[in-house]
């Protein structure tokens, strides 16, 4: 059975916007995860100035919309002479914003890790530094898990604002099939499936690296 045209053009469209959907999400999510180990240690470990700045780029980029964000990264920026496409200004835009969430989960998980651990490293001449980076991350990632994997899932459904600043994703493209042939309702409950699968993709995922991560014994009862 052959689709009409609107559909052809629809399925043809977004296929291509979840293309550059994944494109954002996948760096995104990575950078994000990155940056929020980085800053979680930072502002749970770091000097006084140190935990400060941590602390101060947490409550910017947890504390004010992800769009005014954007829009001040691609069109506030130039008046700085920055000049960012914008597929690299809406990456960056969503990795400083995961990152500053997934700090504070990764900041919980490091508290969460008795004293003991960090007596225990001492007492086996581990330095400061290796007892951070080889005794208390290791534990904490494990269970800062749950709360980082839960913002990749938001990260994916944060990327349909990547048209807002011109780069055409999965929305973008559903936007302007729907706006050409007025027929909202359809394109936007398919983009609602795409974005659904997409979800659904990403939590196999997850669990499967919490699986690998797992160590019997420790994170559940």
């Amino acid at each position: 059975m052959e689709l009409s045209p609107f559909y052809q053009e629809l399925f043809t469209s977004l296929n291509r916007g979840v293309v550059m959907s994944v494109a954002l999400i996948v760096p995104s999510a990575i950078g994000g995860v990155i940056i929020g180990i980085l800053a979680g240690v930072i502002r749970t470990f770091g000097g006084r100035f140190v935990r400060a700045v941590g602390d101060g780029y947490a409550a910017v980029f947890r504390g004010t919309p992800l769009v005014v964000q954007l829009f001040v990264i691609y069109f506030g920026l130039p008046n700085l002479g920055i000049y960012l496409s914008p597929y690299v200004a809406a990456v960056t835009g969503f990795m400083l914003c995961s990152g500053a969430y997934q700090s504070e989960y990764v900041r919980g998980a490091l508290l969460s890790i008795k004293s003991g651990q960090y007596l225990g490293a001492q007492a086996l001449g581990f330095t400061t530094f290796q007892t951070i980076f080889w005794i208390v991350v290791p534990q904490a990632v494990r269970r800062a898990i749950h709360g980082c994997g839960n913002e990749i899932i938001y990260l994916i459904k944060y990327s349909s604002l990547a048209f807002i600043v011109t780069c055409i994703e999965l929305t973008g493209e559903g936007k302007t099939i729907a706006t050409e042939y007025f027929r909202f309702t359809e394109v936007f409950m398919v983009i609602g499936v795409y974005y659904l699968l997409l979800v659904t993709i990403a939590m196999m995922i997850l669990k499967r690296i919490e699986k690998t991560l797992y160590v019997p014994g420790f994170g559940r009862s």
